[in-house]
């Protein structure tokens, strides 16, 4: 087997181009990946192998032929199996949607398709994607590849586990409250977070809540930029979106001195002062700052109380979740799991009065956290609060012997991050104390996103150096 598939989405677009290698070649190393690795993982839930070798034919003809060759031209690419597919089976993980094919492509996957790239499959989700923990009633659950007893993170667990695997070199992924950076971090992968709105939808109902966010997710910080390129941008559709100014990657690497993180200061936050947090992983972060310290010019702790997030995102969350799918549990609640009908009782259970609070501490929480880029130009925390756990469990109940309230009350560290309206990247810095992955947040000023990619993307580079980069399984 030639291992193109092992490439970056940067390398194979560079071959791709230079007639160094076929799409067809490339793809068919992704196959053999997915078919050697899928049944120990369980990433990829649904296939269209023979459409993607058809339309990697036709790539390689159209570059023979000399036609315009979009960013994507010919890589492989895997969609969360929340996001529809035209003529592919999406179940958004329920059984309620078990043998579901749309006719029209999600607008993510629209892009993806305009920019050349060749759809492969779809990746396994929670239901809906509620859930942190990549599992359901449908396909089961996905189990990480460092260790596949252990859980992949969620809800876009599929896609990290299938790029961890090398099965594609970019994944779609979604986040409400870290359904995107958890699954990342878990599997040693890169996943983004953007501005809400950056990357329009066309999908959600609650199209004016600014939780819900599509991003890429790959292997690297370079292959992230390249992916968001082509899916960042306006659309009528989706009332938060904004034009895509400045996401041209072939000036991405151009020396903004800017961005360079020598020139900037870095603020540090062990748990944004609300989050439950390992104390093993605590010390793991411990020990990565003084290293994450002498690749910026300067770096200061951060004192930041977002105790109050944690009842704003329940129940921000349970609004949008009912208006999503309120009517679906009134009509098949049997057929529903336990964290979207939870999410729902809980609706059922708060005043307007209650949403009208929480929509006023949303915006003091988005101000107040905005002024700290008064005094930092990044801040970093870790990406998750706990190592990988046992697959059977829904989620950890319990942090340092305290109990937790609730299937999300573990994921904090990032659904705070949620409430500000910052874009985040989630990058990988070596293995915690149990020997499985560990990552970290970078986060920047809203609409500040290709600043924060460029930074990251050197950052990456430093950690690299000290043996503190992305880690592969083996396979």
């Amino acid at each position: 087997m030639s291992e193109y598939n092992r490439l970056s989405a940067v390398e194979m677009r560079r071959m791709l181009g230079a007639g160094e290698m076929s799409a067809v070649d490339l793809l068919t190393d992704c196959i053999a990946a997915i078919d050697a690795e899928n049944l120990r993982v369980n990433a990829v839930v649904t296939r269209c192998f023979d459409h993607a070798r058809q339309q990697a034919l036709a790539c390689d003809v159209a570059r023979a032929n000399g036609a315009p060759c979009g960013p994507l031209h010919g890589l492989p690419v895997l969609i969360k199996d929340l996001m529809d597919t035209a003529g592919l089976r999406t179940t958004y993980g329920s059984r309620c949607f078990s043998d579901h094919v749309p006719d029209r492509d999600a607008l993510i996957v629209e892009r993806l398709k305009a920019a050349g790239a060749i759809v492969l499959g779809k990746t396994n989700t929670p239901e809906f994607g509620a859930g942190a923990n990549t599992r359901n009633l449908v396909f089961g659950a996905t189990g990480n590849p460092f260790d596949p007893a252990l859980t992949s993170g969620g809800s876009s667990g599929g896609s990290a586990a299938a790029l961890a695997c090398d099965m594609a070199p970019l994944a779609t992924g979604s986040d409400l409250g870290g359904s995107l950076r958890i699954p990342a971090s878990f599997c040693s992968v890169v996943g983004m977070r953007p501005t809400p709105g950056v990357v329009a939808s066309r999908s959600y109902v609650s199209g004016f809540s600014p939780l819900w966010c599509d991003g890429p997710m790959a292997r690297t910080v370079e292959d992230v930029a390249l992916m968001l390129s082509a899916i960042a941008g306006w659309d009528a559709a989706d009332p938060l979106s904004s034009p895509a100014t400045g996401f041209d990657f072939a000036v991405f690497d151009n020396g903004d001195a800017a961005t360079d993180p020598v020139q900037l200061c870095v603020g540090f936050s062990t748990d944004l002062g609300v989050a439950a947090v390992d104390d093993a992983i605590r010390d793991v972060f411990a020990q990565r700052l003084p290293v994450l310290s002498q690749c910026f010019g300067a770096s200061t702790p951060i004192d930041i109380d977002l105790s109050e997030t944690t009842e704003v995102f329940k129940i921000l969350r349970a609004a949008s979740m009912a208006a999503s799918y309120g009517a679906l549990v009134a009509q098949k609640a049997g057929d529903i799991g336990p964290n979207v009908l939870s999410n729902v009782r809980d609706a059922e259970r708060y005043s307007l009065l209650d949403a009208a609070r929480a929509n006023a501490a949303h915006t003091r929480i988005y101000r107040r956290f905005q002024a700290l880029f008064d005094e930092i130009d990044v801040l970093i925390c870790p990406a998750t609060a706990v190592t990988p756990f046992p697959l059977e469990q829904n989620h950890p109940d319990r942090i340092n012997g305290a109990p937790l309230d609730g299937y999300f009350a573990w994921v904090a560290i990032t659904s705070a991050l949620s409430l500000t309206g910052c874009p985040v990247v989630t990058l990988p810095c070596g293995l915690d104390h149990a020997g499985m992955p560990f990552g970290i947040q970078l986060v920047g000023r809203p609409h500040g996103d290709l600043a924060l990619l460029k930074t990251a993307y050197r950052l990456e580079k430093a950690l690299v150096q000290q043996g503190l980069g992305r880690v592969v399984p083996s396979l």
